[in-house]
C-alpha cells in the first residue's frame, strides 16, 4: 500500500464527517421550523435530514491489483446522498400557533434532538479518529524520512 493511501482514506473520511456534522446542525437548527415550505396553501414543517455514506466504487485498476497479488489502491468513503428523514409529523396542539390547522394542531419537524445529540457526537468521534489515523501516518513517515540521514 502507499503511503499517501492512507492519506487519501482519512482526508475522504474527514470530508465526510464535516458534512454529515453540518447536516445535523441544520437539522438541530431547523427543530422547530414549522414552515419549511408551502404546499397547496399549508404550511409543510421542516423535514429531518440524514446523510448516507458508502465506500468508494471498486474500479478497475483495484479489481486489476488484487487478480494481481497486489495490494488494491485506496478506497476511502464518500457521500452516497442526503435524503429526507420519512417518519411522521409531530402534532402538537397549540391553537393560537399562526400554523395551527382549523382543528388546533400545529404540525412539528420530525427532528428529535436527543437523536441528533448522539448522531453529532458519534461524528465527532469518527472525525477525531480520523485525525488521530492521519497524524499517525505522518508521524509514520517523519521517521522513515529520518532514517536515511
Amino acid at each position: 500500500m502507499k503511503i499517501s493511501n492512507s492519506f487519501n482514506i482519512s482526508s475522504s473520511a474527514l470530508t465526510a464527517q464535516r458534512l454529515r456534522m453540518d447536516v445535523i446542525s441544520s437539522n438541530i437548527a431547523n427543530a422547530r421550523t414549522t414552515r419549511a415550505s408551502m404546499e397547496d396553501g399549508q404550511p409543510i414543517p421542516y423535514r429531518r435530514k440524514t446523510v448516507i455514506m458508502a465506500p468508494n466504487k471498486v474500479d478497475f485498476k483495484n479489481s486489476l491489483s488484487s487478480a494481481m497479488g497486489k495490494e488494491p489502491a485506496s478506497q476511502g468513503v464518500k457521500i452516497t446522498q442526503i435524503k429526507d428523514d420519512p417518519t411522521p409529523f409531530k402534532p402538537v396542539y397549540d391553537p393560537t400557533h399562526p400554523d395551527a390547522n382549523s382543528e388546533g394542531y400545529v404540525y412539528m419537524p420530525n427532528v428529535d434532538l436527543m437523536k441528533e445529540m448522539v448522531d453529532m457526537i458519534s461524528a465527532t468521534r469518527s472525525y477525531e479518529a480520523n485525525v488521530t489515523a492521519l497524524n499517525a501516518s505522518k508521524a509514520m513517515i517523519s521517521k522513515a524520512l529520518q532514517i536515511g540521514k
